[in-house]
């Protein structure tokens, strides 16, 4: 039954991140007559800031993938950020284990 329950429940998680990203309508053009972006997030304002401030500045660098919308890029940020969490949430949990493992065996002096 147990097994069961995780399933359902990894299911039901999987359909709350994918159902509203399905179920947003996509918002009618702006006043400039330019699609609005539904996911846009600072990085992309600072963008457009930067080019009104200063029109002829040239970016250093070129992006070396660009995702095909602003859904798929902020998608691509949560998982670095997810798998950054879990990376650090591992290392302090591996490292609080072993310090409470060393602190329990008493160490042994040998000469």
């Amino acid at each position: 039954m147990k097994r069961h329950q995780n399933l359902l429940m990894m299911i039901a998680v999987a359909m709350l991140i994918a159902l509203p990203l399905w179920m947003v309508k996509k918002p009618a053009p702006g006043a400039d007559g330019k699609e609005v972006q539904i996911f846009a997030g600072a990085d992309d304002k600072a963008k457009d800031l930067v080019g009104i401030i200063a029109p002829s500045y040239k970016p250093w660098a070129l992006p070396v993938m660009e995702p095909p919308s602003s859904e798929v890029g902020s998608l691509l940020f949560a998982l670095q950020a997810a798998l950054g969490a879990g990376f650090i949430g591992y290392y302090l949990g591996i490292s609080t284990t072993r310090a409470k493992y060393e602190k329990a065996i008493p160490k042994t002096t040998t000469c």
